[in-house]
């Protein structure tokens, strides 16, 4: 498979990355952001765009691809709902767009979060946002396209986030998540399982378009 990521230097795109690049059936993995991904390995290309809402210069190395991963994710902490709108549905749906018309034949797999609102008529703004994003994803023309909301997720193998509020409370919270996810094991997923999930998907798809950390899980289990 070839695999477009978007987020690899994010904590779960550093996990995603990770496993698709251990995946004996990838072959190769394009890694799409502001900046390097900063990682090196013989199936791994970089891809810089300064732009991530504008593709025109770049789509004749868009296409040809099996799957996309979008791992791009933002916090709304103190975000205005315009904002947050701009560099969460904008964003994806620039690249989704552009993806759709360049791959009718790809798998698009978006990192949501647990709690986003497919009604988009909450009270919660980030959740609405994230549901309006999910359903206008689903209607574009790809072979498939899944959504996974984790909500906890455990940093794996060394992924670390860029959010300097998260890095404080990972370390803080390190020795509580492993024991969380042995008590209650559809609360917490892992960095690890995310990019098996994600690649699983890819390769077979799954019965339902959005996927709950449960569903993380059997996806995992089923199609790795």
């Amino acid at each position: 498979m070839r695999i477009l990521l978007f987020g690899a230097t994010g904590m779960v795109g550093q996990g995603v990355l990770r496993e698709c690049l251990l995946a004996s059936d990838v072959d190769e993995v394009v890694a799409i952001g502001r900046s390097p991904s900063g990682a090196s390995h013989p199936k791994l290309k970089d891809l810089v765009q300064a732009d991530l809402f504008d593709y025109r210069a770049i789509e004749d190395r868009l296409g040809g691809f099996d799957a996309c991963f979008f791992c791009i994710g933002v916090t709304s902490f103190r975000m205005d709902e315009a904002t947050y709108t701009h560099l969460t549905y904008d964003m994806t749906l620039a690249a989704a767009s552009t993806l759709a018309r360049l791959n009718p034949a790809m798998t698009f797999v978006y990192v949501s979060g647990a709690g986003a609102d497919s009604s988009e008529s909450g009270k919660v703004m980030w959740a609405r946002i994230r549901g309006r994003t999910e359903n206008t994803l689903a209607r574009l023309p790809f072979k498939r396209v899944h959504a996974i909301r984790p909500g906890a997720i455990q940093p794996m193998n060394g992924a670390r986030s860029r959010t300097r509020a998260y890095r404080m409370i990972y370390p803080l919270m390190a020795p509580i998540l492993p024991i969380f996810r042995a008590l209650m094991p559809y609360s917490v997923a892992t960095t690890e399982t995310v990019g098996r999930a994600l690649l699983a998907l890819a390769r077979h798809g799954y019965a339902k378009t959005v996927l709950e950390t449960r569903d993380i899980e059997e996806v995992v289990r089923s199609g790795a």
